[in-house]
């Protein structure tokens, strides 16, 4: 298993700080730390052009703390860096001075560097995108074409959250005049029916309100949709829903709920003005993009999904090198298939093992709550149903995976049972080792599903092994049947 250093991104913003500490593999990094403070730097900036004293104050002592933490987690590398608001303020330079002073090294980044690595984020987690990237922050909003894995325009804009109120508050249409004034100015060529990507908390917060609206069983933000006439249905639900209630909804950080309204005016305007397909909402964004353009080219065209399941059955399984060695010997049961079907139940037997160690009796619905809950990225909702619904079958579970059900079609969970029969299988036939995958083979003829042990092997074949034989050949319209070589 190829472990990174432990890195650190400090996040200096407009609205927020946040110190995220990454773990696990380079091309899918976990998240070992995360933490937020509300300082509000960019507050006030627009009528004054300075920072405020009190959230410079609340911003130094987060930092303190921050550089305090990556020094007791052992953090390989720290990267600190800091965007539009630091960038825009006269006394820029001075809260830079008195960052130094603490111990950290910050870097500015230019607009165009927010938005490139904003860019490269949501390749990082999503490696088909093909769109724009919205990325709201509290100084500014970035825009940026992605495609084929490249970024390719890009703008950085002064409309965000923070300044926002001040140009709604010049009267009615002031923000729609404003908006498309700045998409004149910036040259930016607009393309019709391609979906955008939402990054920044503000637009995270509208789509949990959305979910929460819509009774959307999978609390993931992480690739949910929505259709474009969603920003003006959020504008309107704003308009009639008072703030105790949007603080009411557990879903939602309180935080955010101040912003909420002018965050949901500048994406109506967005999606009226760029004629947008779909709204898809990324949780990776700057920070994950600033690692991913730390990767070489071979390490960026890695599969995340599949990067970070295989870490994840390595460190929660029992035999690390099982998981590929499992969808290798169930592969001639499927194909041919799809290539995003394909890598699913790849990721399944990557994750085939991850809950030996639960109680017996819940092993079926702990593989379900890691496919369904897990911080994955590459993968849709349907993925994570069908991923859900072959790890609860091969753990034992009957029928329909509970949730799984209302995210993925009939057919397809019909399939991710039969990939979940098939591990059950393997996993019981080997005991989890890799001998007796590699001294079998498994496939199918026009009526039967044969086994094929070598003669050294033949007593691997038991009373536990032929049932489930049988009922993976039942579940593919075969009967059983067992073959030597």
């Amino acid at each position: 298993m190829r472990q990174g250093p432990r890195r650190a991104i400090i996040d200096i913003g407009s609205n927020s700080i946040r110190l995220v500490v990454y773990d696990g593999p380079l091309r899918a990094p976990a998240i070992l730390f995360n933490e937020k403070v509300m300082a509000g730097l960019g507050r006030g900036l627009g009528e004054t052009g300075m920072l405020g004293a009190q959230p410079v104050a609340t911003a130094l002592r987060a930092l303190e703390r921050f550089r305090a933490l990556t020094v007791a987690m052992n953090a390989t590398t720290v990267r600190t860096v800091a965007t539009a608001a630091v960038r825009d303020a006269k006394n820029g330079k001075e809260f830079l001075a008195k960052v130094a002073a603490i111990g950290l090294k910050v870097e500015l980044l230019s607009g165009e560097a927010e938005a490139t690595a904003s860019g490269f984020g949501v390749i990082s987690a999503m490696p088909e995108a093909d769109g724009i990237v919205g990325d709201l922050g509290g100084g500014s909003l970035e825009l940026v074409r992605i495609s084929g894995g490249k970024v390719r325009a890009r703008v950085s804009m002064p409309l965000g959250v923070l300044r926002l109120a001040a140009v709604r508050a010049s009267g009615r249409g002031a923000l729609d005049r404003h908006v498309r004034k700045l998409l004149k100015k910036s040259g930016w060529v607009i393309e019709k029916d391609l979906p955008f990507y939402l990054v920044g908390g503000s637009w995270r917060a509208l789509a949990r309100l959305h979910m929460h609206l819509s009774l959307w069983p999978l609390p993931i933000l992480h690739g949910y949709s929505m259709p474009s006439i969603a920003a003006a249905r959020m504008v309107r639900v704003l308009a009639q829903i008072g703030r105790k209630r949007l603080k009411a909804i557990d879903t939602i950080q309180t935080s955010r709920v101040p912003a909420l309204v002018d965050a949901a005016a500048l994406l109506a305007i967005l999606v009226r003005s760029l004629e947008s397909s779909a709204l898809i909402v990324s949780a990776a964004g700057l920070r994950e993009g600033l690692l991913f353009e730390g990767l070489t080219p071979e390490q960026r065209t890695e599969d995340p999904l599949i990067a970070a399941a295989r870490e994840s059955g390595a460190r929660q399984g029992r035999f690390a090198e099982h998981g590929d060695l499992l969808n290798q010997w169930i592969a001639p049961l499927f194909g041919p298939e799809n290539v995003d079907d394909s890598r699913l139940r790849h990721a399944a037997c990557l994750l085939g093992d991850v809950a030996w160690a639960a109680n017996p009796d819940f092993r079926a619905e702990r593989g379900l709550e890691i496919a369904l809950h897990g911080n994955w990225v590459g993968i849709d909702a349907r993925g994570r149903a069908m991923v859900a619904q072959a790890l609860f079958t091969s753990f034992g579970g009957s029928g329909s995976a509970p949730v799984a059900d209302v995210l993925a079609s009939p057919a397809d969970l019909a399939m991710a049972v039969r990939w979940g029969l098939a591990m059950r299988l393997g996993q019981r036939l080997s005991g989890g080792v890799a001998g007796p995958l590699n001294g079998s083979q498994i496939g199918m003829d026009a009526t039967s599903l044969w086994l094929k042990l070598q003669e050294s092997g033949a007593g691997l074949y038991g009373e536990v092994v032929e049932r489930r034989h049988r009922q993976l050949a039942t579940s593919l319209g075969k009967t059983a049947r067992l073959e030597a070589s």
